[in-house]
């Protein structure tokens, strides 16, 4: 285990302290469990994007082989800007 000494504004020190308290760890235990948690985050979010973007894309198939128009999709009974 590595120490880091770091520099913070006396009320947030002591909200820190608190907090720490509240949940009956250490300063240095929670701020390890808070920033292996965004570092999960984080990898998790590495591995989403990766896996996305090494998908191969895919052909859509229309129905009836071809694309709806545009007032198809947006064609909404009672909607009808325009009579």
């Amino acid at each position: 285990m590595k120490k880091i000494t770091i520099a913070l504004p006396d009320d947030l020190a002591r909200w820190l302290r608190v907090k720490a308290a509240e949940e009956d760890r250490s300063v240095s235990r929670w701020l390890a469990e808070l920033l292996d948690g965004m570092r999960l985050d984080d990898d998790g979010y590495e591995v989403a994007i990766r896996r996305y973007l090494e998908t191969k894309p895919r052909k859509l198939d229309w129905p009836g082989g071809r694309r709806p128009t545009r007032e198809e999709l947006h064609d909404r009974p009672g909607h009808k800007r325009f009579a």
